[in-house]
């Protein structure tokens, strides 16, 4: 396994994703990652099952699988916490529920602030205010990024977080954050995969000192079961990437995840099947050449597959871009 530098740590550049792992098949599949020498999980509150990995994760110690230390665990805050005075409060949230005494990285999950929702009216929140209303829609909060910031640089304070970092910025906010942090952000955390390289962006964090994570790194695989994609609009059958592994005798999916990790990135693939778990992670004993690696990038489509400016109208009633 390698590992990517982020802030003043190495994180493994392979991790197990945990979006959309049902709840009660959470802890095993964590389980299942680390014993095939999975290091670094991928966890979030909107996710809804931190409690069912902490339980994994506290399995993995105590069986003698890997030390706490081992481990790089990362979290992040969802829309609704936004305001200062809440950030602190769901990120412990957060640690109370992972059982953890601090967090590796926390992110800021979207560029969006939305009206507080209690932890004990709901939890977590999601993306509508109320769901019971007639018609259910978001309802943001007017909260500027630079105090949701600044609360975050707090939590580095207070040790509750080793690194902080952010999940689907563009370039231009991005710079903002750049000119008024007083701690960088050591994580940008993007859709990234063949359709969408985001290869301006990914230059750009690199010319900042900023680490680059790429969610859904195999595409629409991550989209498929909810109706945001479907079969035809995979990667895996494009032509140089099947003719990448037939060279390198290694199966289309590896491929893709190799070219993220060779570009720089680190990937988070979700899966809880131990077969796929193993095959996912192994990605280090081939490479691909400058050629593949330039055919595969030249698939790009700008291909969005989570996009809050489609899906948020869809699924939640209200208009909410992000990007242009």
């Amino acid at each position: 396994m390698t590992t990517i530098k982020v802030g003043d740590g190495a994180m493994p550049s392979v991790g197990i994703g945990t979006w959309k792992i049902d709840r009660e098949a959470t802890p095993q599949a964590i389980v299942d990652a680390i014993s095939a020498g999975y290091r670094h999980i991928d966890s979030a509150a909107d996710y809804g099952n931190e409690v069912e990995t902490g339980q994994g994760i506290r399995q993995s110690v105590s069986s003698g699988l890997c030390e706490r230390s081992d481990l790089w665990v990362t979290s992040k805050l969802w829309n609704t916490y936004h305001r200062k005075e809440h950030v602190r409060a769901a990120c412990e949230r957060s640690l109370g529920d992972l059982g953890l005494e601090y967090l590796d990285l926390y992110l800021i999950h979207f560029p969006i602030a939305t009206q507080f929702v209690p932890f004990e009216d709901r939890y977590p929140p999601e993306w509508v205010f109320d769901p019971d209303a007639d018609e259910p829609s978001m309802q943001f909060d007017a909260v500027p990024l630079a105090e949701t910031w600044a609360a975050m640089e707090d939590l580095v304070t207070a040790g509750l977080v080793r690194q902080i970092g952010v999940c689907n910025y563009n370039s231009a906010l991005l710079m903002d954050l750049m000119a008024y942090c007083k701690i960088k952000p050591a994580m940008l955390q993007i859709e990234s995969h063949p359709f969408l390289t985001q290869e301006k962006l990914i230059r750009l964090a690199n010319q900042q000192g900023i680490a680059v994570t790429a969610f859904s790194p195999l595409g629409a695989l991550s989209y498929v079961s909810i109706d945001m994609a479907t079969q035809e609009d995979t990667v895996l059958g494009a032509d140089p990437v099947v003719a990448a592994a037939k060279r390198v005798s290694r199966t289309p999916a590896q491929v893709v995840l190799r070219w993220g990790i060779q570009r720089g990135t680190s990937v988070i693939p979700k899966t809880t099947r131990p077969e796929r778990l193993a095959e996912n992670i192994s990605l280090f004993d081939f490479e691909l050449t400058e050629a593949e690696m330039t055919s595969i990038s030249a698939l790009n489509q700008n291909h969005r597959f989570n996009d809050p400016g489609v899906f948020c109208e869809q699924a939640f009633g209200t208009f909410c871009p992000i990007y242009d």
